[in-house]
């Protein structure tokens, strides 16, 4: 007779150290209708989390961390739970947080190359040992700031 194997679940505390969100915000993500499928409850009524539960939560994470809001990522859960015929809409708003990502990588670039700039300019202050007078007159306006 073939026994059937049950996915592995874990408890909050294994969910939270897996994917480095905090016990508050898996139950807040819950609450809060993020996941595509609801998580199921063992029989001590404590919440139990399946391993494909762990990969969204992961995608989820690198969402938030990007600035995807909240709102963005309930309605593309909304949709992943709609089935194939929302595959256009997600691709949708992937594409267009993939263009706000690549602005706030071009917009750090600009400020990294400020900086790395204005390091090389105190170097060269340094290593000539003019630093001091460095601020003398202000800013040194033929270099970014």
């Amino acid at each position: 007779m073939p026994t059937t194997l049950t996915p592995p679940r874990m408890r909050i505390a294994e969910a939270s150290e897996r994917t480095g969100l905090s016990g508050h915000t898996l139950r807040y993500y819950e609450q809060e209708r993020l996941f595509v499928n609801p998580v199921e409850r063992d029989g001590a009524g404590h919440r139990v989390f399946s391993e494909e539960q762990i990969q969204w939560l992961l995608v989820c994470s690198k969402m938030r961390s990007s600035g995807m809001s909240l709102d963005h990522i309930r309605r593309y859960a909304e949709l992943m739970r709609g089935g194939p015929a929302t595959v256009g809409e997600r691709y949708e708003i992937l594409r267009e947080h993939e263009q706000k990502v690549r602005d706030q990588l071009a917009e750090l670039q600009a400020a990294l190359d400020v900086i790395e700039h204005k390091i090389a300019f105190y170097a060269e202050q340094m290593a000539e040992g003019t630093a001091d007078q460095a601020w003398r007159n202000g800013p040194n306006c033929s270099s970014p700031i």
